[in-house]
């Protein structure tokens, strides 16, 4: 199996990586190897190549700054996933892609299903949603999965972010009216590789993908169990690191300073996910806990880094 991986260097994608070598070949060139916002090298490599599956782990993921790059933010979030699709449909070639609770408005009191209209907000959102229609619209097989509020270890995120300020500050202000579910990107991972591992394979196929994924192509919400603020989430990771001191008070969304209005309510129904495949990731407590399980001899390292992200 040849399989393509997009975004090595991300969260998803660091984290998927050493998992998906079980399955066969994977090539994961970084951004000095291939530019994914050039679409002729892009469709140039993938021809070469011909991956039977690629996963599409990159990402413009700057909220914010998309107000201002909304070329770049297109480019790699709706442009790339459908070149991808229609490349792959030339020789029977899956994708797998991760998209974004962005796509909706936060509005509704409940969780979101796949079946509720989208209304993003801003320029972010608009461009995940795009790339989920010009890749459902490729004619290739294909699974979206739409997470949330994503972190991890590696990458700039919410979570690296707290640990940092946790040290540095005597107190930081936290939104406490924005709902949803924080989830780890190895939960991510695992649960794309659960969700393969029920795929049937043993069709006789030049791409046995393709046959195995039939009648299951579609959008899937993907993200750790349970729901809670971006404050509580703060106040869990300093219960679960003690070096981190810092106050932690709740503000209202109104008294954070952002150009995109964010959803109030990011929850997404996993029922879908479960109903199909059988696939249910952790609660997003338990998950954390796992993550900062692995941090301690990183520790260092991963405030270092974040410090020279800026």
């Amino acid at each position: 199996m040849r399989i393509l991986l997009t975004g090595v260097n991300g969260q998803v994608g660091s984290a998927l990586k050493p998992l998906l070598m079980s399955l066969g070949t994977v090539q994961a060139p970084p951004r000095g190897e291939l530019n994914l916002a050039d679409a002729r090298a892009v469709e140039a490599w993938v021809r070469h190549h011909r991956p039977h599956l690629i996963v599409n782990a990159a990402a413009y993921t700057a909220v914010d700054r998309a107000e201002q790059e909304r070329e770049a933010a297109f480019a790699l979030n709706a442009q790339l996933p459908e070149q991808l699709g229609c490349l792959q449909r030339e020789w029977g070639g899956v994708v797998i892609h991760y998209s974004t609770d962005y796509v909706f408005d936060g509005t509704r009191e409940g969780p979101y299903t796949e079946l509720d209209t989208t209304a993003p907000l801003g320029v972010y959102g608009r461009s995940k949603r795009a790339g989920e229609e010009g890749l459902m619209s490729s004619g290739v097989p294909v699974m979206i999965f739409r997470t949330s509020w994503v972190y991890g270890l590696h990458g700039r995120n919410f979570l690296r972010t707290m640990l940092r300020l946790g040290q540095e500050r005597a107190e930081i202000r936290v939104v406490n009216d924005q709902w949803g579910a924080p989830t780890w990107a190895g939960s991510i991972a695992r649960g794309t590789m659960e969700v393969l591992a029920t795929v049937d394979r043993s069709v006789s196929s030049e791409n046995p993908w393709a046959e195995g994924w039939r009648g299951k192509e579609g959008i899937y919400h993907l993200t750790n169990g349970g729901a809670t603020t971006w404050y509580d989430f703060t106040r869990r990771i300093f219960e679960l690191r003690p070096e981190c001191r810092a106050l932690v008070l709740p503000i209202p969304s109104g008294d954070y300073p952002s150009p995109v209005q964010r959803p109030t309510n990011s929850r997404l129904d996993n029922a879908k996910l479960e109903k199909v495949f059988g696939v249910r990731l952790p609660h997003w407590s338990k998950a954390l806990e796992d993550c900062l399980a692995e941090l301690p001899s990183a520790m260092h390292e991963v405030l270092l880094t974040e410090n020279n992200e800026g």
